[in-house]
């Protein structure tokens, strides 16, 4: 998607370790504009896949999914990573570690909120190691649902990540894919 790589050119920041910061528009400050136009981008490449309910991971990917869930008009539900005096039983849960954070999490999702019957569409900010995918994954295994699609917003191809995902048999679709960072500069994956 030319938006968004034209975007992330634009206001992007290469940082030691193959991190790449976009949180003046992605996952700090948000650019509600562009979060509409990736939200109908994800609903246009699902919009035959059958999703009647969005998965992802607090806090960064929320605002793609929220979007995405507007444009394909179904609720979205976020694993979170912090239990709170609400979130307490009857959970679905797995274990995320966070490269950027470097920590472990324990996700949770209420199991009032996912049925056998739901077909679902993940949605996250970022796919690198596939960490937050992988344990959406796993919860969707516990729940007995099934994962119509995998949808991120930048995804470092150069990571284990998409290939966790593909070699799944499950649909990737990333609007930015990068293939490498080569002295401080995003080089984007020609498909």
């Amino acid at each position: 998607m030319k938006l968004l790589e034209d975007r992330i050119r634009q206001d992007g920041t290469v940082l030691p370790g193959n991190v790449l910061k976009v949180d003046n528009f992605l996952n700090h400050q948000v650019d509600p504009q562009l979060m509409d136009q990736l939200g109908a981008e994800f609903a246009r490449r699902f919009a035959d896949a059958g999703i009647t309910k969005i998965l992802t991971v607090e806090s960064s990917g929320i605002a793609p999914a929220v979007m995405t869930g507007l444009h394909l008009n179904v609720p979205v539900i976020f694993a979170r990573k912090h239990k709170s005096l609400t979130l307490t039983d009857h959970l679905y849960t797995a274990k995320v570690y966070s490269y950027t954070k470097q920590v472990n999490n324990d996700i949770s999702i209420d199991r009032r909120f996912l049925s056998p019957e739901d077909r679902v569409l993940i949605i996250d900010d970022f796919l690198a190691n596939g960490q937050a995918v992988q344990g959406l994954l796993d919860i969707a295994k516990t729940a007995q649902i099934e994962v119509a699609g995998v949808g991120v917003v930048i995804e470092k191809r150069f990571q284990k990540g998409h290939k966790m995902v593909t070699d799944a048999g499950i649909q990737l679709e990333a609007l930015a894919s990068i293939a490498a960072f080569e002295d401080n500069t995003v080089t984007f994956a020609e498909d």
